[in-house]
């Protein structure tokens, strides 16, 4: 896959098909920024799971750099916590 189709497939993730299957995504970092924090013992803000759960993705693509999956979900989760953390959700 070539970068644009990378980011293609990211802003088809987290646009469409990923808010069909898991429902809305702030929410859903929202509930594990919860779960998190109680489970730490610190608090957890939704843009910090989004950060996690980017080095989750390129921790996967270390082990497997050929899949494409962990690119596009990286691309994705990154563009999700842009949106939280400069409120352009409601901009």
């Amino acid at each position: 896959m070539n970068r644009a189709e990378i980011l293609d497939a990211a802003r088809q993730a987290v646009t469409v098909d990923r808010a069909a299957t898991h429902g809305d995504a702030e929410r859903n970092f929202k509930l594990v920024a919860a779960y998190w924090s109680a489970h730490l013992d610190t608090a957890v803000s939704p843009a910090d799971v989004t950060v996690m759960m980017t080095l989750f993705k390129l921790a996967r693509a270390k082990s497997n750099p050929a899949h494409a999956d962990n690119w596009e979900d990286g691309c994705g989760y990154l563009a999700c916590g842009g949106e939280i953390a400069t409120g352009g959700a409601d901009g």
